[in-house]
């Protein structure tokens, strides 16, 4: 996985990036050489004078009003409401479709992932040694307003990331040295010797800011005012907590360049927030929401009946998945003294029968979640390789035995709800744990009652976690749900104020060290950090390390299979579930290329908006 800024309409709806290596052709780029990009391991597919990606259609119409809800977030965003327009700090619940208002450096390309091409920048040089980027500015780059995105603003940028961003950014931060001007197209960034692989990528895809407009305002404050940015969009209406559109500009300065054409085909994209799921779906229906992509089974499997489906003005499609899924589960907050001991975290694992809830309540949908990498070529599989075993190797007798056989899976059930051989083993592995039970009630070692307690700001998930929780009471535990408001979950999140919590992450093909704001100790003490968990350990550090140093994709892929191998040991979650299918359903007044991205549906980022379309459905 790869923490990335995402564009405006990649949140809504597309597909991350794929697991497979992509074919990269061109020899390394010469060292201290000028390139038109960027890439993980030195080497781009697309020349210098590429026209444009070759999965958009160049000749795009524009126009039209895209309305999607956010499904995915990142920084301070919150899927229920927002009280900011600053999205790059700790400070109150973000907007969604930000990213959208600001340019970066350089931008990527959904047939290659680890690669970047000019946007802001319109070459890079590399030093020798990779540790000194000289990035050219386009002398055309222009804010809103017409003044002239500058080295100075980049820089800017950089720096207060690094000193009052969002803890993610202080995190992936850490290792640039400097990022100064040397006047109003050359931009020198320095990383440290210790800097990661990937860390000039993220360098390159930083959002920027105009040091002038944030000159007479407090950074890390909260704000409600549209900030001054160059980006393919601008903050148009909104109502804080319910909507918030974004108007194309329409003379945006970069909307020529290669990495650009076939893009940001609407005139607005309205984002509608919505603290009901049954609420935002009715939503969905009645067109106020146009584009959907859906993750609940009951809904994609009974839920599309409804008038404008059977008329044709509504259409469904099931793509399959190729990238990445990332991580979903129930998190365990490791820093409580309830959740130490991994024996009483695995024994908790065993209340769960996924077998009876994929039947019962996820219309047999879904496949159980059994790694961190789950669907890419990272993901452990069998004894470690030999490669595998020469990083492991030096962490035996630190670590659990098992890192060196199979990688732990999690048990099947009978099915039943209440698998008695499984709450058995359950009981057993808690008493071996010095848990204890007195009557009905399941006492900690130091002879508190074991009480649980699920926080979520969002019912959907009650259905499943409620049979898991009947079966903890059936061991004694006393396991309840708390739902808050989003504003007070994202609080307890930042201060780490909770046991248990559901948690999704997005999934990437080229793993790199910016795992560490997931699971890297760093993290796991620094308040709002995405380490909700409190995973640290030294032996995981050590792989995040040698993923952000490998000099190859198969020596990552090595590191990656061992980290997955040590997490999963660790027994830090619950596994949930992920589905090998894409579930898309739109009003049909939308139209798109051909071809798809390689790694990436392209869904809805590259479509644009069809008149005639609109019209025959009376959407126009």
């Amino acid at each position: 996985m790869r923490i990335t800024r995402r564009r405006l309409l990649e949140a809504a709806g597309a597909a991350t990036v794929a697991s497979a290596l992509p074919q990269l052709p061109q020899a390394a780029l010469a060292q201290d050489a000028e390139s038109h990009g960027l890439s993980t391991f030195g080497e781009l597919a697309l020349p210098p004078d590429f026209p444009h990606f070759a999965y958009v259609n160049p000749k795009a119409p524009k126009g039209g009003l895209l309305t999607v809800q956010i499904k995915r977030g990142g920084g301070n965003q919150s899927f229920d409401t927002f009280n900011t327009l600053n999205t790059y700090v700790l400070q109150g619940d973000g907007a969604a479709g930000m990213d959208a208002c600001f340019d970066s450096l350089m931008a990527g390309s959904g047939d290659e992932p680890g690669s970047l091409y000019g946007l802001l920048a319109k070459s890079v040089a590399v030093s020798s040694d990779k540790l000194s980027y000289r990035f050219r500015l386009r002398p055309e780059a222009r804010f809103h307003d017409g003044s002239r995105v500058t080295a100075r603003d980049v820089a800017f940028s950089m720096n207060i990331l690094k000193a009052k961003g969002h803890p993610t950014y202080r995190l992936l931060l850490n290792e640039l040295v400097s990022s100064e001007a040397e006047g109003d197209d050359i931009l020198v960034v320095k990383l440290s010797p210790k800097r990661g692989r990937d860390l000039h990528l993220v360098v390159a895809g930083l959002p920027v800011f105009s040091e002038k407009y944030w000159s007479t305002r407090d950074f890390a404050a909260s704000t409600l005012e549209p900030p001054l940015g160059s980006g393919a969009y601008k903050v148009g209406r909104f109502e804080q907590g319910r909507f918030i559109e974004f108007e194309r500009v329409p003379d945006y300065w970069a909307k020529d360049l290669p990495v650009n054409i076939g893009t940001n085909n609407f005139d607005r994209v309205r984002w509608e927030y919505f603290r009901d799921r049954q609420v935002a779906f009715e939503a969905f229906k009645s067109g106020v929401i146009t584009f959907q992509e859906e993750f609940t089974s009951r809904i994609w499997a009974t839920g599309y009946d409804f008038p404008a489906v059977h008329e044709g003005k509504v259409k469904k499609e099931t793509l399959p998945k190729t990238e990445p899924v990332g991580s979903q589960g129930w998190v365990y907050n490791t820093r409580r003294e309830k959740f130490a001991d991994p024996r009483i975290r695995e024994a908790l694992g065993l209340a769960f029968d996924f077998e009876w809830t994929r039947k019962n309540i996820m219309f047999g949908s879904f496949e159980r979640m059994t790694s961190y990498f789950e669907n890419s070529d990272s993901k452990a599989v069998g004894k470690p390789s030999p490669e595998e075993l020469a990083l492991l190797e030096p962490w035996r007798g630190k670590v659990p035995e098992e890192v060196f056989g199979e990688p732990f899976l999690p048990p099947v059930s009978d099915g039943s709800g209440s698998d008695r051989n499984l709450l058995r083993k359950a009981d057993e592995m808690l008493r071996a744990a010095g848990c204890k039970r007195d009557g009905n009630v399941m006492k900690l070692p130091n002879g508190q009652p074991f009480e649980i307690e699920f926080l979520d700001s969002n019912p959907a998930l009650q259905p499943h976690t409620q049979p898991f929780q009947a079966n903890l009471k059936r061991l004694g535990i006393n396991a309840t749900s708390r739902l808050v408001d989003p504003a007070q979950y994202q609080r307890r999140l930042d201060e780490f104020d909770f046991d248990i919590i559901s948690r999704a992450l997005s999934g990437g093909s080229i793993p790199s060290d910016t795992l560490s704001i997931v699971y890297g100790s760093e993290a796991a003490k620094t308040k709002g950090s995405r380490n909700v968990g409190g995973i640290s350990h030294p032996a995981i550090d050590a792989m995040i390390e040698k993923i952000g140093q490998a000099k190859t994709y198969a020596d990552c892929i090595v590191a990656a299979k061992c980290l997955d191998r040590l997490l999963r040991a660790g027994r830090y979650w619950i596994p949930m579930w992920w589905n090998d299918e894409e579930w898309l359903a739109y009003w049909d007044m939308y139209d798109r290329p051909a071809t798809k991205p390689k790694y990436s549906s392209g869904a809805p980022g590259i479509w644009w908006y069809d008149a005639e379309k609109a019209k025959r459905i009376g959407k126009a």
